[in-house]
């Protein structure tokens, strides 16, 4: 299963190696041109380097996590389905109870309801969000906290590095106005180059994380994901089709967030603990209209 929650997917393994990199080089110039020249000699220097350290170990364990938890994959049955009595199969579905469970003609197996085809892991995801390759990996229903969680931490360790960067500037600004800046200028135009990319850097991705982040939020809120709002606008523009009745009757936003970070406490939502098992019954997936494989 590492295989496939890991992929051997070009876009995906450079995004894993530009996630790292941009990660350890927002650290070292933190600590190296940041903390150190303008702090050091302060408990500043240390308070504000573990700190911003904490942050980027909390960012690199959800991604950690990301990658490598299964997002829900439906399990391959153990016989291939015999598609020729597809519809007598479908029927005792409905009887038993089992209404919008579809067949991938892919997989070659029954899907749960809100459970689509990822072509890039070549499976079905439960409540499958999207596939990132920022995290070379599908986000669906068992690994969205993590994703969450990363473009939070992500979101918040660029906010962190814009406030130290301007604040060591506004220090070297004031200490060449001293005159008390001895450094040679081939090093400091070095060090205003580091500012710069990670100022770039920093804004690029903390804009990124951000719109990634209100758009994860809204469709937890909203209990559908993206794939589903799109099907629904095409389905409504193709014929006089209602959405479907669980969007009139959505359960509280506090219960659809409790589903995906867990029930425990609200502190715990910013921590990469695993979110606990469904409640008593089993995952409840609402209903949503029988699409043609």
């Amino acid at each position: 299963m590492a295989s496939l929650r890991c992929r051997r997917d070009p876009c995906g393994v450079v995004c894993l190696i530009l996630t790292y990199f941009s990660v350890f080089y927002a650290d070292y110039v933190v600590v190296q041109h940041v903390l150190i020249p303008a702090y050091s000699g302060s408990v500043w220097c240390s308070l504000h380097a573990s700190a911003f350290n904490v942050i980027l170990l909390l960012l690199l364990t959800c991604h950690s996590k990301a990658v490598f938890s299964d997002p829900g994959v439906v399990p391959l049955p153990d016989t291939a389905l015999d598609f020729s009595d597809l519809r007598s199969q479908t029927s005792r579905m409905s009887e038993r109870g089992c209404q919008g469970w579809t067949v991938c003609s892919r997989c070659e197996t029954y899907r749960p309801p809100r459970a689509h085809h990822c072509r890039v892991c070549q499976r079905c995801i439960r409540r499958m969000d999207h596939h990132c390759p920022w995290i070379n990996n599908c986000v669906g229903e068992l690994n969205q906290k993590y994703f969450i969680q990363f473009l939070f931490y992500t979101g918040v360790a660029s906010v962190y590095a814009v406030l130290l960067v301007g604040s060591a500037w506004l220090w070297r600004i004031r200490s060449e106005r001293r005159g008390s800046e001895a450094e040679d200028t081939p090093t400091k135009h070095l060090i205003v180059v580091h500012y710069i990319i990670l100022l770039v850097e920093s804004v690029l991705f903390g804009v990124f994380v951000l719109v990634i982040f209100y758009d994860q939020l809204a469709s937890i809120i909203a209990d559908e994901t993206p794939i589903e709002q799109l099907k629904n606008r095409l389905m409504l523009k193709e014929r006089d089709w209602t959405p479907p009745h669980h969007q009139t009757t959505r359960k509280p936003k506090l219960a659809l967030l409790r589903e995906v970070f867990g029930r425990g406490s609200v502190f715990c939502w910013l921590l990469p603990l695993h979110a606990g098992g469904p409640a008593v019954g089993g995952v409840a997936y609402s209903a949503l209209p029988d699409y043609d494989v």
